[in-house]
């Protein structure tokens, strides 16, 4: 574990802290990563899919991490995190909503800079690159030995009260994206061949998918659980 700009982490009260999402395990690094400032906790809004999940789930739930359904009641959600904003606790989301396939940072929504601006508590940007050698979407756990995670957290993204949160997640995406960049170009370790290529970006020389592919991929998956609730609901 590498971890840089901690000192960008609030010491003490409420905030939000917004990464990229390329591993079901970024939850654990970024938590890792914040306890370097006086051994904060983190606890991350995420898919109800990963507190299911064999390896993840059991931590999420030991962590008291928050889940969210998908089309599920989203005020409760919210209403959580208020609550734990309000305590003085540090939440963690992914903007993206789902782990990229290209590990490259997708679009983000707005539900992160909404959060931040409605309490009036910061909005950190980070960054987790590595994590996806372990265990990513699609693929199976990879006990890596001696596997680089580097975590990096950047100033507070600045915001008025009265902006559109849209516009405030575009530059918290700004963030996210530069320092993702950064971390991926300073990463210390290299594919082993040909074969360990996977989990390097496309415009990097890797074999991962490119952005585009995996949007498309993404809409897909969207599409097909859309399909499968409205076969469940009866609609």
């Amino acid at each position: 574990m590498r971890v840089r700009g901690v000192e960008h982490v609030p010491a003490d009260g409420p905030g939000v802290v917004a990464t990229n999402h390329v591993s079901y395990l970024d939850f654990i690094f970024a938590g890792y990563g914040v306890r370097e400032q006086q051994r904060r906790r983190l606890r991350f809004v995420a898919k109800r899919e990963i507190f299911d999940h064999a390896v993840a789930g059991p931590l999420m739930r030991a962590m008291r991490h928050i889940p969210v359904e998908r089309g599920g009641d989203t005020q409760r959600m919210m209403d959580e995190v208020r609550a734990a904003l309000d305590e003085g606790d540090l939440v963690g989301m992914f903007p993206e909503g789902t782990i990229s396939r290209s590990f490259v940072p997708l679009r983000g929504r707005p539900g992160a800079a909404r959060m931040a601006m409605e309490a009036g508590v910061p909005l950190i940007p980070g960054a987790v690159w590595g994590s996806q050698r372990i265990l990513t979407k699609g693929g199976s756990f990879n006990a890596t030995r001696g596997a680089v995670i580097t975590v990096t957290f950047g100033p507070p993204v600045p915001y008025e009260p009265d902006e559109d949160p849209a516009e405030v997640s575009d530059r918290l995406m700004t963030a996210i994206g530069e320092l993702v960049d950064e971390a991926q170009r300073t990463y210390p370790q290299a594919p082993a061949g040909p074969d360990d290529e996977w989990w390097l970006p496309a415009h990097l020389g890797g074999s991962a998918p490119t952005p585009e592919e995996a949007e498309r991929r993404a809409r897909e998956e969207a599409a097909r659980r859309r399909e499968r609730f409205e076969r469940g609901s009866g609609q």
